[in-house]
């Protein structure tokens, strides 16, 4: 986890612009690194840089299908980690490398930032980090001032610091994998976002507690609402009452234990044989290996709990919410209307 607050030595930044080489847009360079040593304008720049990788626990790495030396961004990163003196010299290649990755159509240019920090708190340990980040998108912001004892109105477009579109810090941290890489892609959803992680970084996920974690929440929510009612006659409240107990599970567990998860939750035996044919098709499919035992990362669970939806939905005239006792629904069928009910049990109402 990034403590954000822990990150506040910005040494160097530089900035070049970086356009859309398809569409004849330039790449330009700054001669040299700017001077920070406004406090206010350092200030705002940290946050607007730092800020938004606040309780991101997701980490990558970077790497290469023949091996990491042969990653553009590890060998220029890793130089500067080497040697401060090279930062100016590596951000070139590093814009450079950005350009010849923007070939999209769709891909914006814009502003690109390098920033090198002397300290970062990173999962406990004191580390420094490189920052690469870009700006995409531009606000148009109204300026009200005073002149000659009357208020007037212009505007300016400008970058709004709350709002940072790409961005990730490299931590000098594990450098023989790849090095330790958050990120953050506001525009991730289209598809031409994915050049940031793919071309440019070219970056995977760590194999952490946090993917394992957020792998094993898809794979029972997958397990529940797809194979369970296909190999079995379970009702709908029954499923949601599976649901809320593994998410129980991960919410109160320390640990994750394979065998310990399928007897305190899943409980049947014929349905707990199913859930394991279930795993390894799970694993194949996504081309994964799955691990019987890990720690539970609390921010990947967080992050992925709302897919536990505990909504029984009852055509279009009813949203059930349900959180837990299964054993007081009780559900049957009407003979004289012809039609479905639940009778629900409870002592008082809230």
């Amino acid at each position: 986890m990034i403590h954000v607050a822990d990150v506040n030595d910005l040494q160097y930044l530089t900035i070049h612009k970086v356009g859309n080489p398809s569409k004849d847009e330039p790449l330009v360079f700054s001669k040299a690194p700017i001077d920070l040593s406004n406090e206010d304008i350092s200030r705002l720049l940290l946050n607007y840089f730092i800020q938004p990788f606040a309780n991101n626990g997701e980490y990558y790495h970077l790497y290469h299908a023949v091996e990491i030396a042969l990653n553009d961004i590890y060998v220029y990163i890793s130089r500067i980690f080497e040697d401060k003196a090279n930062f100016q010299e590596q951000s070139f290649h590093i814009a450079k490398h950005l350009h010849d990755s923007s070939t999209h159509p769709k891909i914006k240019g814009g502003e690109l930032y390098i920033a090198y920090f002397n300290k970062c708190l990173v999962d406990g340990e004191e580390v420094e980090a490189i920052g690469i980040f870009k700006s995409e998108t531009k606000e148009t912001y109204l300026k009200v001032y005073l002149h000659d004892d009357n208020y007037e109105v212009n505007y300016e477009d400008g970058i709004n610091i709350s709002k940072l579109d790409k961005g990730c810090l490299i931590f000098n941290i594990d450098k023989e994998n790849g090095y330790r890489v958050s990120i953050i892609d506001a525009l991730s959803k289209q598809n031409e976002a994915v050049y940031w992680k793919d071309d440019f970084l070219k970056v995977k996920r760590r194999e952490d507690t946090y993917l394992q974690t957020e792998n094993y929440v898809d794979l029972c929510t997958a397990f529940i609402n797809t194979k369970l009612t296909e190999n079995f006659d379970v009702s709908r409240a029954d499923q949601i009452d599976l649901l809320n107990k593994s998410a129980n599970y991960f919410k109160e567990k320390e640990r994750f234990d394979l065998d310990e998860f399928t007897e305190e939750v899943i409980l049947q035996p014929a349905v707990i044989e199913t859930f394991k044919e279930f795993k390894q098709q799970f694993e194949t499919n996504h081309e994964l290996s799955l691990p019987d035992s890990f720690e539970i990362s609390n921010q990947a669970f967080k992050k992925q709990a709302k897919i536990f939806k505990s909504i029984l939905k009852l055509d279009k005239n009813f949203h059930v919410y349900i959180h837990g006792r299964a054993d007081m629904i009780e559900k049957g069928f009407d003979d004289i209307t012809g039609l479905n009910y639940y009778k629900l049990f409870f002592k008082e109402e809230a």
